[in-house]
C-alpha cells in the first residue's frame, strides 16, 4: 500500500500510487514510527513545494527526519496552500515572493508563511473564499459539484490524483468557492507561471 503522502487540491493527504511532479513538506514530521500519519498534518507554517531531484540527495521517505509530501504539480500545490522552496528552487522562489509583495519590498519566507497560513486553514479544515470567475487567473483552482477544477484559458480541468481527464468551459460573471488562496491568486495574477501536469496539455 502507498503512504498516504499525496497532497490534493483540498490540501487532504492520501494514498496514491501514481508519482506527482513536485515534493514538499509541512514544517517537518508528522508520521510515527510505523509510517502512518500523525492527527496533526502540519508542523509548522511552512508549507513548501520542492524539487523531487535536489543535488543528488537520496531520501528515506517517512524515515526519521520530515514528512515527504507529494503532489500532482505546482498547481495543486499552490491550491493546497504551499509555497516554492528557497533552497532548491531558489529562482522561482524569489519570483514568487517578489509578485507577493506586489509594488513593496520583497517579503520574506516568514512573513508570507504567517499571511498563507490563515488563508488556507479554518481550524483544521481547508478554507474556501468566494471569487468572481470573470476575476480569478489561470492556475486557480476551484470547487464545483464537490470537486477541484484547475483554470486555463478559456476552460475548467477536473483535478484527479494522476491527472486532469475531462473540460469544461468557463463560466462568466459567476461567484464560486476557491481553493487557491487569495495571497496566491494575487501572485498569480501577476505573471507567476505555475508548472503544469502535462495532462492539462
Amino acid at each position: 500500500m502507498p503512504l498516504q503522502n499525496r497532497v490534493n487540491p483540498f490540501g487532504e493527504l492520501t494514498a496514491v500510487l501514481a508519482r506527482g511532479l513536485f515534493m514538499g513538506n509541512r514544517g517537518g514530521r508528522i508520521h510515527d514510527d510505523n509510517r502512518h500519519l500523525a492527527p496533526r498534518r502540519w508542523r509548522s507554517r511552512q508549507w513548501i513545494c520542492c524539487k523531487l531531484e535536489f543535488k543528488n540527495r537520496h531520501r528515506n521517505v517517512w524515515g526519521d527526519g520530515y514528512t515527504e509530501l507529494f503532489f500532482l504539480d505546482e498547481v495543486t500545490a499552490l491550491a493546497a496552500g504551499h509555497r516554492p522552496c528557497f533552497e532548491c528552487r531558489r529562482q522561482e522562489a524569489e519570483h514568487f515572493a517578489t509578485l507577493f509583495a506586489g509594488n513593496a519590498k520583497r517579503v520574506s519566507a516568514p512573513v508570507m508563511d504567517k499571511i498563507l497560513h490563515g488563508e488556507r486553514l479554518d481550524g483544521k479544515a481547508k478554507r474556501t473564499h468566494r471569487g468572481n470567475f470573470d476575476a480569478l487567473p489561470d492556475g486557480a483552482v476551484i470547487v464545483m459539484d464537490g470537486q477541484g477544477f484547475a483554470m486555463r484559458g478559456g476552460q475548467l480541468l477536473r483535478w484527479t490524483p494522476v491527472g486532469y481527464d475531462e473540460t469544461r468551459g468557463r463560466p462568466s460573471a459567476t461567484e464560486v468557492d476557491v481553493l487557491t488562496p487569495p495571497s496566491i491568486l494575487a501572485v498569480l495574477g501577476r505573471g507567476y507561471t505555475p508548472r503544469w501536469h502535462p495532462s492539462a496539455g
